[in-house]
Formats: C-alpha cells, structure tokens, sequence
C-alpha cells in the first residue's frame, strides 16, 4: 500500500501490529518507525544495518515481560533481512497482539514488498514511501515546526525546502534553530539564519572530490546540516559505480547511452559530464577506490568509532588513489 492508504488505517485505528517500510524516501521511513513505535511501557529492541541478528530477534518477541510491557522489535538496514525469517517475525506477532515488529527496508530493491502476493497470509502492512510531493513536504515541515512551537507559515516553508532543494530532513532539522526566536519567522529570517545547500549538493560535493580540490568545508556544511555519514558514503559508492559503467560501455560502444547504462534517460549535460570524468580513471583505480568505499562503510556500520573520522579518512585516501 501508499502512505495515503496506510494514513486513512491509522486515522481510522485499523493497523496491524507488524509493518515493513520501504521505498524511496528515508524521511518518511524513519518518521513512520518512530511513530509506530512510539507506545509507552514498550521494550525496545532496535538492530541497526549489520547488527540484526534471528536468534535474538525471535527471542525477544518471544519473551514474556515481568511488568507487562509490550515488546517492540526495529530493523533498520539497507540489506534485505531473507523472507523466511521476516515471516518468522511477524508470525510471534500474530501470536501475541501485544507485539510489535517494525522493518525499515532503506534499500533499493522494492519489487518484492511492493507485491500484495508477499505477505498474504498474514495481516502485516507493507507501505511504499515515495519521496513528498512538493504540498507534501510543506505540510511535514509546517507539522514539525507546530510542533517545536515555530511560528512560520507556508511561504517561509516553501522557501526554506528550496533552500535546501526539497530536503524534508535538513528543512525539518532547521526547526531547531528556529524554535530560539520568540517572533513569526520570515522569508528574510531564513536567508539571514539557514545556511543552505542549494550550491553544495551531494553530487557537487563529489564532484569536488574527485576533481582532487579542497572539500573539507563543503563536508563540515553537509554534516552540519544532518546528513549521516554512512549515507555519504555509500551515495559517492553510487556515483562512482555510474562511472565505471559509463567508462566501460564508452570504451566497448564508443559513445555514452544513458538509457542503456541507467535504464533511464538524463539531459544531455549529465551524460556528457560523467562521460567525461568516467575516462579520467583507469579501470584499476575504480576497483581500489570500490573497494577502500565498502571497507569504510562496513566499518561504519560494524563497529561503534568515531563515523566522521572514518569518513574524513576515507575521503583522503579517495583523493591518493585518484
């Protein structure tokens, strides 16, 4: 189902106690999970990226609580957890109406929770989170500045999401900042206390590493405003593997044809700015810097270090192996 589906479900009391999330907005994803978790006297037990693990999972759904709280168990990775362990999963919470059992899918591959064929048999809801329409993401951002008691209307809203080029996260995290003032926020507030990122997205801030310049100030900029490390990595991964596949199918064909490398088309002046910096790198260099990219997300996500060093580190050696 869609969010407007699964809204009408919540509005109207009729939720399962099991829920798989995925799609293409993490917003949202996290939004919904903290949501539906958000129950008193729960225990909570929340596996992030590489730390899931069956055994214990299934234990505490499985446990009985000495002060009858409800047991709520939270997947969130970008890997696939096998079919046959989530149906384990959401079958105790069929047994037990007192558990809850969320799974937060941040991946890329939705074909199989996106079929109703998936989960038939049992009553759990599998919601499709597509990134907020433009009216959309105004209603978040004004809902969590009500929130955090910010006086903005919706003009200053749809001027701060352009700011930060229709960034649900970072405009909402920007509440913070603004919850100080004990005044209407204006259009002019915004320009004069949000730093914005129109002119440093992600894929600017790659492009100025692979280009070998200094990035350190466009990276303190993209943190401060909250983007996850993690996610950084695995986007400038992304970026990189678009280039080695322009880079081969240019030295077999000839010429760049992005719907045959991307299985969509893009303007012209993004096939010719990857076909050109696709050829700069040899093929070596796009298997070291590959590889040194999920050595560092796995570190990231195995162990409990200090992610922005790990992520400053690893930028450094991207820029020798260049």
């Amino acid at each position: 189902m869609y969010k407007n589906e699964f809204d009408s479900f919540i509005k109207q009391s009729k939720i399962s106690n099991s829920f798989v999330f995925f799609g293409e907005s993490a917003f949202l994803i996290d939004m919904y999970t903290k949501m539906m978790s958000n129950i008193q006297e729960t225990s909570i037990l929340s596996f992030y990226h590489d730390e899931y693990n069956l055994k214990s999972a299934k234990e505490h759904l499985s446990q009985a609580s000495l002060f009858g709280d409800r047991n709520v168990l939270i997947i969130k990775s970008e890997k696939k957890v096998p079919k046959k362990e989530l149906d384990i999963l959401i079958e105790l919470c069929e047994k037990n109406a007192d558990n809850v059992f969320i799974y937060a899918y941040y991946g890329s591959d939705h074909k199989t929770y996106n079929n109703k064929k998936t989960f038939a048999k049992f009553k759990t809801m599998a919601v499709r989170f597509f990134s907020p329409k433009e009216y959309e993401a105004q209603n978040i951002v004004l809902q969590v500045a009500d929130e955090k008691n910010v006086n903005i209307d919706k003009y200053s809203v749809s001027h701060l999401l352009n700011i930060h080029n229709g960034d649900v996260a970072l405009a909402c995290n920007e509440m913070d900042k603004l919850r100080v003032f004990d005044k209407e926020i204006t259009t002019k507030d915004i320009d004069t206390l949000v730093f914005g990122l129109a002119a440093i997205s992600i894929d600017d801030f790659i492009k100025t590493l692979l280009q070998k310049k200094d990035f350190k100030q466009d990276l303190l900029n993209i943190l401060e405003h909250g983007e996850d490390e993690i996610r950084i990595i695995t986007a400038i991964t992304s970026y990189i593997t678009q280039l080695y596949m322009f880079n081969i199918y240019i030295r077999v064909n000839g010429a760049p044809n992005a719907l045959e490398i991307l299985g969509y088309p893009a303007p012209k002046f993004v096939v010719d700015e990857k076909a050109a910096l696709c050829l700069k790198f040899k093929p070596n260099t796009y298997y070291k810097l590959s590889e040194l990219l999920l050595e560092s997300e796995l570190k990231m996500k195995s162990s409990h270090g200090d992610k922005n060093a790990i992520l400053l580190a690893t930028l450094i050696k991207v820029q020798k192996l260049l």
